[in-house]
């Protein structure tokens, strides 16, 4: 069995376009994580608050972010995927998220093969609305754990390049060193 953070690979057009992979379907309320010494999917919890995921919601394979995880990723699509599903996708912004007092980046990103998203090159093209759900989700999710978090506003799509390329560096030098 293929482990998706070790063995798929991020792509050939990084920073900006990579393959992800989904943990969680956009419109779910189950907290799937990526249990790292197996490569499965673990339920990590179902969400307290009355809220659901705004977006499909996983990793890009190969990094290892500020917050000893993966990297998040958001990808906007038409439909939820299913978890585990490689994604081609396209960052078009950056929204960083302070977590326990841990940094909590999370790239934006469209699905490179749905035509309804794949036009979009920066967050500030998307409809502001959909802006708002998007961080008004994470400002919320963990509310009734009786947890806070800070939610900065969406970055622009270059933004997210240098935290890409040093989640992917961060996770080299890991991997070197044998986790």
């Amino acid at each position: 069995m293929t482990h998706p953070w070790h063995e798929i690979t991020p792509g050939d057009k990084l920073p900006s376009q990579f393959r992800a992979v989904v943990e969680i379907s956009s419109g779910s309320k189950v907290k799937y994580e990526l249990d790292k010494s197996t490569g499965l999917l673990k339920m990590d919890r179902i969400l307290y608050s009355a809220v659901h995921y705004p977006a499909n919601y996983g990793f890009i394979p190969q990094t290892y972010a500020e917050d000893d995880d993966p990297l998040d990723v958001l990808v906007l699509c038409q439909e939820p995927l299913v978890p585990m599903t490689i994604v081609n996708a396209r960052a078009i912004g950056l929204m960083v998220m302070l977590d326990s007092g841990k940094k909590d980046h999370k790239v934006l990103a469209v699905a490179v093969d749905d035509p309804e998203y794949n036009g979009f090159k920066d967050a500030s093209e998307l409809p502001p609305h959909r802006l708002m759900m998007l961080r008004r989700f994470f400002q919320d999710y963990k509310t009734l754990e009786g947890k806070s978090v800070e939610v900065d506003d969406f970055q622009p799509a270059e933004t997210s390049f240098p935290v890409i390329q040093e989640a992917l560096e961060r996770y080299s030098v890991k991997r070197r060193k044998g986790f």
